[in-house]
C-alpha cells in the first residue's frame, strides 16, 4: 500500500501507468515470446516512480533495469538465485551481468520506496491473471493461485470493522463530500460582487432536474421553498448558464470526474483496467431547425434531437460516465460537413484514458467502420464491435451453414491511412436465438472461447440504463433553442448521475460484503441531499 502521505492524485497516476504496463505485457504475451525478451521491450513510463538511491549513490545498475528484473520475478515467481543466473534477461534488459541475490534483495527492501514495489506488483499480477484467464498458460509465468492468495493474505490483514447499515448521517456527509468535489470544477467566470454565488445557480439546477420541471417554473418554485432573495430567477439562471461555452463545461466535466474519482479510488478498483462503453444518446427537439447546426436526424424519419456521445464505465464496476462529447451531424437544413465518429471516439477516449487505463472498448452497429477499428488500435485499446452484415458477411454464415459449424473466427488485417493492424471477425450464435451475429475485435480470440468472449458485449446495455436515469431523474427540462443551454443541462445532469453513484460507492464501502452493481439508494434521495448540501449553513 502507497505511503498515507501520499497525495491521492499522485498515485492516481502511477496506479493508471502501472495498469498501461499490465495491460501491454498481457498482450505481448500472445506472441509466444520469452518473457525476458517482453519484459525488455515493454514501455514504462517511469515519471511517477523515484529512485530511493540518491545520485551519489554507488549503486552499478540502472534504475529502470532493476525494475524490469523485478516485473521479471513477479511474473515468473522465480528466486533471487534463479535470476542472478540468467544472462538471457540481462541482455534483453541492457545489463552486462546480473546482481547477485543479496544485492536484488537490498534493491527491493531498500532502494524501492512502497510506491514502486505497489507498482510493480500491479502490473506483474495484472498479467498474471490475464495469461492464465485467457487460457494460454504459459510456463514461465507463475500460477494464478499464488496472486489470489498474496492479496486475500493482505486484505485479511488490512480490514476494518464494517459497518452493517446506513445511516442518514452517513448519506448527508458522504453527498456534501461528492458535491464539494464535483461542482467546484466549474466557474461561469461572472464578478466576484455578483447578487448569486455560482453555487445557487447549481443548486436550482439541481432542484429542477429533481422535480422535472423547466426554468421559469423551477425557478419560481425555488424561491417558494428557499426565499424571493436566495434564488435567483428564472432568466438570469439561463442567462448565466449562456457563460459557459462548450469548451469549458467539457473540461469542468472532466475536472470533476477526477475529482470524483479521487475518493473513491481506495475503496473500488477505478485505476484497474477497464471495459467502457460509448454510445450516443438523443435529446428530442421539436421545434424550427432553420439555424441549429447542433440539431440532428434521427432514425425515425420525422424526428429532430440534440445527440450526446458518452464514455462509461461498464461491467462488475460501478458505472461511472468518464467523458461527454457534443455530435454534429450532416443534415438537410445546414452545412456541417459529414460526422466522422471515429474523431468523436478518438476524443472520448483520450480524455477517459486521462482517469482511468482502458483495456476493452464496447460500440453498437453506429461505430462500425474501418476508421473506428483503427483509430481504437492506435490508441492501444481493443475493442469488441457488432458488425453490419454484408455480403462477405453472408457468404462466410452460408459456409458454416454448409460445414455444420455455429461459430467460427476469421483473421484479417484493417488497413487505413492512419495505420494497419490485425484484427478477427467473430461468428457467434445471436444473443436473440435468430441467425449469426458477428463481431469485429483486435483481441486474439481462439474459437473454443470465442461466444464467452462476445457475451462481454452484453455488457454495453448498461450504458442504456444509464441513460435512462439521467433523462427521468437528473435532466430538467427545458424548450431552449440555445444549444448553450442544452449541452449544460446534459452535462449538469451527467454530473449528478455521476454523484449519485460514487456516493453510492462511498456508502457502500462500510458495509460489509461484496460490492453490488445497483444501487442501494434512490436516485432521487441523492438528488435531494445534493441539493440540501448546497444551502450555506448559518
Amino acid at each position: 500500500m502507497a505511503a498515507s502521505s501520499e497525495p491521492a492524485s499522485d498515485r492516481s497516476r502511477r496506479m493508471t501507468n502501472s495498469f498501461r504496463v499490465g495491460i501491454q505485457m498481457s498482450r505481448m504475451l500472445y506472441s509466444e515470446e520469452p518473457v525476458s525478451t517482453i519484459i525488455g521491450d515493454v514501455p514504462i513510463t517511469t515519471n511517477t516512480l523515484e529512485d530511493s538511491y540518491p545520485e551519489w549513490h554507488p549503486a552499478p545498475y540502472p534504475f529502470e533495469a532493476m525494475l524490469r528484473l523485478f516485473l521479471y520475478r513477479e511474473l515468473t515467481g522465480n528466486s533471487y538465485d534463479d535470476i542472478s543466473e540468467s544472462s538471457e534477461l540481462a541482455a534483453e534488459i541492457g545489463l552486462d551481468s546480473m546482481p547477485d541475490p543479496s544485492v536484488l534483495s537490498r534493491t527491493w527492501r531498500d532502494r524501492f520506496d512502497e510506491a514502486v514495489r505497489e507498482f510493480v506488483e500491479t502490473a506483474a499480477h495484472y498479467a498474471v491473471k490475464e495469461n492464465h484467464d485467457r487460457g494460454y498458460d504459459d510456463p514461465e509465468i507463475r500460477p494464478k493461485e499464488d496472486i489470489i492468495q498474496e492479496e486475500e493474505s493482505e486484505q485479511n490483514e488490512t480490514d476494518d470493522e464494517k459497518h452493517e447499515e446506513f445511516t442518514d448521517e452517513q448519506i448527508f456527509r458522504t453527498t456534501r463530500l461528492a458535491r464539494e468535489h464535483g461542482f467546484g470544477a466549474f466557474d461561469s467566470g461572472r464578478a466576484q460582487n455578483s447578487s448569486y454565488d455560482d453555487t445557487q445557480f447549481f443548486e436550482l439546477q439541481t432542484y429542477m432536474g429533481m422535480v422535472g420541471c423547466g426554468t421559469a417554473q423551477g425557478a419560481a418554485r425555488f424561491q417558494l421553498q428557499r426565499g424571493v432573495e436566495y434564488g435567483p430567477h428564472g432568466d438570469t439562471h439561463l442567462r448565466t448558464v449562456k457563460q459557459f461555452d462548450r469548451d469549458a463545461l467539457i473540461e469542468g466535466f472532466d475536472r470533476a470526474t477526477e475529482r470524483l474519482l479521487s475518493q473513491i479510488e481506495s475503496e473500488a478498483t477505478f485505476r484497474r483496467p477497464v471495459t467502457v462503453a460509448i454510445d450516443i444518446t438523443t435529446i428530442p427537439y421539436h421545434g424550427d431547425v432553420e439555424g441549429m447546426p447542433m440539431v440532428s436526424g434521427t432514425k425515425e424519419k420525422h424526428e429532430r434531437a440534440f445527440k450526446f456521445a458518452t464514455l462509461s464505465i461498464v461491467g462488475r464496476n460501478v458505472p461511472i460516465i468518464l467523458a461527454i462529447e457534443p455530435v454534429r451531424e450532416s443534415s438537410s437544413w445546414d452545412e456541417n460537413p459529414s460526422n466522422k465518429v471515429h474523431r468523436v471516439v478518438r476524443r472520448l477516449i483520450q480524455r477517459a484514458q486521462e482517469h482511468v487505463p482502458i483495456e476493452m472498448v464496447l460500440c453498437d452497429r453506429e461505430f462500425d467502420s474501418i476508421q473506428t477499428f483503427q483509430t481504437l488500435s492506435n490508441l492501444g485499446v481493443e475493442y469488441l464491435i457488432p458488425k453490419r452484415i454484408s455480403n462477405q458477411e453472408r457468404d462466410a454464415i452460408d459456409q458454416m451453414e454448409e460445414d455444420g459449424v455455429n461459430v467460427a473466427v476469421q483473421p484479417g488485417t484493417m488497413h487505413t491511412d492512419s495505420g494497419s493492424h490485425s484484427m478477427r471477425f467473430l461468428y457467434v450464435p445471436s444473443n436473440s436465438g435468430d441467425g449469426t451475429a458477428v463481431f469485429a475485435t483486435n483481441r486474439v480470440v481462439k474459437p473454443a472461447e470465442t461466444e464467452i468472449f462476445c457475451d462481454r458485449y452484453r455488457q454495453r446495455w448498461q450504458i442504456e440504463n444509464e441513460y435512462k436515469s439521467i433523462k427521468n431523474d437528473f435532466l430538467a427540462k427545458t424548450s431552449s433553442r440555445d444549444y448553450r443551454v442544452r449541452l449544460f443541462y446534459f452535462v449538469f445532469a451527467a454530473l449528478l448521475y455521476n454523484i449519485w453513484r460514487i456516493t453510492d460507492v462511498l456508502l457502500k464501502a462500510g458495509v460489509d460484503g461484496e460490492m453490488e452493481y445497483a444501487p442501494e439508494i434512490p436516485a432521487g434521495m441523492v438528488v435531494e441531499m445534493v441539493s440540501a448540501a448546497l444551502v450555506p449553513v448559518d
